[in-house]
């Protein structure tokens, strides 16, 4: 059961509750929703319109790729086979594709938070010439002419006479909004429904106090800009292509940590294909940039401390963070 309910659209059945899977719901020790819900009200049939978008390569330019291309949904939304994902005409892009889940619960997307509005993602891949290479015009031009969607867009949003760019981008929201994953073993501990192994445990136990600081809260993220000592000269500068700032070159978005065993490959670029390759950058390979958050030095020498013992059992903790029920939901 969800616990927190912002809205529990429900009925009893078999004296059980059944909840509404179409309504979008807060784990009480979850944030705050950022999403304005009040000016998009979430339908099942906007969610599956959103899902069918999702899945159409008619968003790309030549009608070859689609969102899930580049976010799979067996590896939580993210890209297993590129590294970084690959767009039309295999145009090789220069990021990784982050993990869609718990969107309604961010200020800011992308890697650089160059997004502040969940809608405007889709239309950031799409107008991207490395990743869909199409526009928003000649997109809506081909719904309209499609035999299905002008129905689909009426069933959805009854005042609508012709399909816009808007109302593409709210649909693809209400799909994306309800990608909600908060039933990992973690989530059950919380909730009392589950208790964690001695491995598990001794690794939360050192997690919060080497990890916690950065990936923090509920959806662990402190939704930073951090540079975490990568590279000395960046390719990508990151945060300063939005900020305009030098103290933001080579910073990106703290990621989530969960389902971090399915996300793989690793950082903004993709650069580690294992976990154990990730915490072993913490370990021995931090550089110390102009811009390397503080938290990474100790002593003045950077890097994180671990032993292999410890690195077990963080590992062990993490895979407490994998939700299987919310990568074989058959609704997404």
């Amino acid at each position: 059961m969800f616990v927190g309910a912002i809205i529990l659209g429900c009925q009893k059945e078999n004296t059980e509750e059944v909840l509404d899977p179409y309504v979008l719901r807060r784990p009480d020790y979850f944030p705050e929703i950022t999403y304005p819900i009040s000016g998009n009200q979430i339908s099942k049939s906007g969610f599956e319109l959103g899902k069918k978008l999702f899945n159409d390569p008619i968003l790309s330019l030549d009608n070859s790729i689609a969102c899930s291309n580049c976010h799979v949904k067996a590896v939580a939304f993210t890209d297993p086979q590129h590294n970084p994902s690959v767009g039309i005409f295999e145009r090789e892009g220069s990021r990784n594709s982050p993990m869609i889940a718990n969107m309604a619960f961010q200020p800011e997307f992308l890697w650089d938070g160059g997004i502040t509005h969940l809608d405007f993602v889709p239309i950031f891949a799409i107008e991207n010439e490395k990743e869909m290479a199409e526009t928003a015009e000649s997109v809506v031009r081909k719904l309209n002419a499609s035999p299905i969607y002008p129905t689909l867009f009426k069933k959805t949003f009854p005042s609508l006479d012709t399909i816009t760019a808007p109302y593409m981008l709210k649909a693809l929201s209400q799909y994306m909004l309800l990608l909600v994953s908060d039933q990992s073993k973690y989530d059950q501990f919380l909730r009392g429904e589950a208790n964690l192994s001695s491995e598990e445990t001794a690794g939360l136990t050192l997690f919060k106090a080497k990890c916690a600081s950065c990936h923090s809260g509920a959806l662990f993220t402190n939704y930073a800009f951090l540079d975490n000592g990568l590279d000395v000269t960046h390719k990508d500068i990151g945060r300063a292509l939005i900020s305009a700032r030098a103290e933001d070159t080579g910073k990106f978005k703290v990621p989530s940590l969960r389902n971090i065993l399915l996300t793989a490959p690793y950082m903004h670029d993709g650069r580690f294909k294992t976990i154990n390759e990730a915490i072993d950058h913490y370990r021995f390979h931090v550089k110390d940039t102009p811009n390397l958050d503080t938290r990474l030095k100790t002593n003045g020498k950077p890097g994180i401390s671990l032993t292999d013992e410890e690195v077990e059992n963080l590992v062990s903790f993490l895979k407490t963070l994998t939700d299987y029920k919310f990568i074989s939901n058959p609704i997404f």
